[in-house]
């Protein structure tokens, strides 16, 4: 592919508005308009996650009509601090003792899910359908933010990196949805009657925000690209579990945190990205949809072997961010233990194999990896 992405632009994204020219306080207002309608059309249709799918689309649509507002750093750290902690509310001693009891089943579930996901990356790279190794960061299951900005250090682009990894959240999200009503999942338990300004205990309130901006100082001190959501969820899970204090995350503060980084992701989509996303789209697609089916017949053997419910046993391999698949989890009435734990497992071992894995796939394709290549994209 050309060093930068095609000018010529199909006339769906070629004719879109153009909100380049308005004030910063316009186009927040059309982002919180148009994230407000998108959340409450994906609640009527009991989408699992609208609370971060409807402002990431929102972003998505600013982001392609030239909108330039953005989501500063910091507040997109704490957000996923926030949700590191949600994520620690599932990992509980109960759930690790389950781990190594239930060991052959997460051994299963993740060198599948690892190694559909490597043969798919690595056809499309084959097919040139992406650039070089952009292919096989796209394809990594899991820990989207993650292998977005650690593929442009491998010289892959970070542009369409961001956009195989966040199409697939969404679309990871969306059969979520129709799995649990194939399977018998009640409307109403997937969208239950939430409480959004509950009474607070103030003490561990207090305590989990400082949980949560220590965990992303550290993170930025120690400059750990994962740490902002794992650093807080591992400080949570050791402040429940000695009974230094129960984190306390009311609604209201997931919500805000789930829309932080629903705009984080779409806003990065920009016209030259949904260009070239236009023309990939097919192939991409159809890859995702094959890395889904593929990580669909592992959880069919969980459910066989384990007697796992089926909507559990999906999430627990489904290919999407260990984020994404959290705020599924703990919308829905599945063994969210178990979920969490085969996600957190596959997410390490993403982030240890995944450069090797790079790296490997690069020699045999003859793709070099200097971050200074004309393969390496902008920030996503």
């Amino acid at each position: 592919m050309p060093r930068d992405l095609s000018p010529d632009q199909p006339p769906g994204v070629r004719h879109l508005p153009s909100l380049g020219q308005r004030p910063a306080p316009v186009q927040w207002g059309v982002l919180l308009a148009l994230s407000a309608a998108l959340v409450a059309m994906l609640e009527v249709l009991h989408l699992p996650a609208a609370l971060l799918l409807g402002p990431m689309l929102a972003g998505i649509i600013v982001a392609g009509c030239e909108g330039t507002v953005r989501v500063p750093r910091l507040p997109f750290l704490l957000a996923q601090g926030v949700v590191g902690c949600m994520v620690a509310r599932s990992l509980t001693p109960a759930m690790l003792q389950e781990m190594v009891a239930r060991w052959p089943l997460f051994l299963l579930g993740v060198l599948w899910t690892l190694a559909a996901s490597a043969g798919l990356g690595w056809w499309l790279a084959r097919r040139q359908v992406l650039p070089g190794t952009t292919a096989v960061w796209g394809s990594s299951p899991g820990g989207a933010t993650a292998m977005v900005l650690m593929a442009g250090s491998y010289g892959a682009d970070m542009r369409l990196v961001a956009f195989m990894q966040y199409l697939r959240v969404v679309i990871v999200a969306a059969v979520a949805s129709t799995v649990a009503r194939l399977w018998g999942v009640p409307a109403g338990a997937m969208a239950p009657a939430v409480n959004w300004f509950p009474a607070l205990a103030w003490g561990p309130f207090a305590a989990t925000l400082a949980l949560v901006v220590l965990g992303v100082g550290l993170s930025r001190v120690l400059g750990l690209t994962v740490g902002p959501l794992l650093l807080p969820m591992g400080m949570a899970i050791l402040a429940r579990d000695t009974g230094l204090f129960t984190p306390s995350l009311p609604p209201w503060l997931l919500a805000l945190s789930y829309a932080l980084v629903g705009w984080a992701i779409g806003l990065r989509f920009t016209r030259p990205i949904l260009a070239h996303a236009a023309r990939a789209l097919p192939r991409v697609l159809g890859a995702i949809l094959a890395l889904i089916g593929l990580c669909g017949v592992c959880a069919f053997l969980l459910t066989r072997l384990a007697g796992l419910d089926p909507l559990t046993a999906y999430l627990a391999t489904s290919p999407g961010g260990a984020d994404s698949v959290a705020i599924i989890a703990a919308s829905t009435p599945v063994d969210a233990a178990f979920v969490m734990a085969m996600q957190t497992v596959r997410f390490l071992l993403v982030l240890i194999t995944g450069p090797r894995l790079a790296q490997f796939m690069a020699r045999r394709l003859g793709t070099r990896l200097d971050p200074a290549t004309p393969e390496t994209g902008g920030t996503a």
